[in-house]
């Protein structure tokens, strides 16, 4: 457990991080650096939009598995780590 802390601290101190988020298997979220709010919003909206890429790429090819999505707006930029027991999400300033 001290090596996931110390892991995500890392990510945390990277230039223009604005928050991440850990979601558990079930999509609630067990770790985060964002109001509650905000929480919620991204962990609803990403973990269906996670779902429906992970769908979409098995669909294309069986024998292949979404592990990484990245989404970049004018505003920010979202990076989700997918796994089959929790999601890591990252959202940062891409300008900085």
């Amino acid at each position: 457990m001290a090596e996931v802390e110390e892991t995500l601290k890392r990510i945390e101190a990277h230039k223009g991080v604005i928050g991440t988020i850990v979601l558990d298997a079930d999509g609630i979220p067990i770790r985060t650096t964002l109001d509650n709010s905000t929480t919620v919003q991204y962990a609803g909206l990403l973990r269906e939009l996670s779902t429906m890429a992970k769908n979409t790429v098995r669909d294309i090819d069986p024998q292949n598995e979404l592990t990484f999505l990245r989404i970049r707006s004018k505003k920010h930029e979202i990076m989700v780590s997918i796994d089959s027991n929790c999601l890591l999400i990252v959202i940062q300033n891409p300008c900085e």
